[in-house]
């Protein structure tokens, strides 16, 4: 007969070894996602510049951004149509200028001056991604509309990870209205929701991440009108952000959930029309 007295130090023993185990590697986890979060969160993605027309564009020109440390950002710039306003749109991650042609184009053929820009450290624009970073591109972005077309209204468009930083541009700049396409209340809060990107576990991201980007808190002090377009099917950034998001922003405000629509498809429907007609109406002379 077995001694179960040694079996069941040797289970014992197994079992503390894997724990331990267990333990050292969810450790090492936190200590990478801690280490490398920027690569985490920006999902960079480095591309050459090109020429606007390439992606079918007319009446765009390449252009250089200054930003308030002295680097020269990536963009596309067209100047808007007399009579009309001009639009800033941020991009998401993982993604370039040469990506959003389709909407930039969409944009621009209403009369609207549009610039879109790559982040710093992604596409063709050089230098290090941050939270603070990108917010300062983002008002570099601004800054370059406004000395293009001093006489014009600005909107902002900020589309997945995007919409942060027009959130927070909005509070920084005059900008005459924010347009979100797939917004999250925060990126913290993505990240509790998805759990950690390596275990798929829960992990303190709270106290790990330095990179926020906490739209609940910014949206509630903006003093211009707030359009939010999300997708019911959105499983990247589930809808149930931009209803909480929608919550915490002041009047006025629209939500506009789309049925069926999944993460960034959202823009090209009935929808569409109400989101250009805000845009003219904030931007109109």
């Amino acid at each position: 007969m077995p001694d179960w007295h040694v079996v069941g130090r040797n289970i014992g023993v197994a079992s503390a070894t894997f724990v331990l185990v267990l333990g050292v590697v969810y450790a090492g986890s936190l200590w990478l996602f801690w280490a490398y979060e920027p690569a985490f969160v920006f999902y960079q993605l480095k591309r050459p510049g090109i020429a606007p027309q390439t992606v079918g564009l007319k009446g765009f020109a390449e252009v250089g951004v200054a930003t308030e440390d002295g680097l020269r950002l990536y963009g596309w710039w067209r100047p808007p149509e007399p009579g009309h306003g001009a639009i800033v749109v941020f991009t998401g991650t993982g993604v370039t200028l040469s990506d959003y042609g389709g909407l930039l184009g969409d944009l621009a053929g209403h009369g609207f001056g549009v610039l879109g820009i790559d982040y710093r450290g992604n596409g063709a624009s050089p230098g290090t991604p941050s939270e603070a970073a990108w917010r300062s591109d983002a008002r570099a972005a601004f800054d370059f509309v406004r000395a293009a077309v001093p006489q014009a209204k600005i909107a902002l468009f900020g589309q997945s990870m995007g919409t942060g930083f027009a959130v927070g541009l909005a509070l920084d700049r005059p900008a005459v209205g924010v347009l979100l396409d797939s917004p999250y209340a925060s990126v913290v809060r993505l990240s509790e929701l998805s759990g950690m990107p390596i275990l798929r576990v829960p992990y303190p991201a709270r106290l790990l991440m330095t990179n926020t980007i906490d739209s609940e808190a910014m949206i509630g002090k903006l003093r211009v009108p707030v359009m939010m377009l999300h997708g019911t099917e959105d499983y990247a950034i589930p809808i149930g952000e931009a209803r909480r998001l929608y919550a915490a922003a002041p009047e006025p405000k629209e939500l506009i959930e789309v049925v069926g629509a999944y993460h960034a498809q959202v823009w090209f429907g009935p929808q569409r029309e109400r989101a250009l007609a805000a845009l003219a109406a904030w931007t109109a002379p």
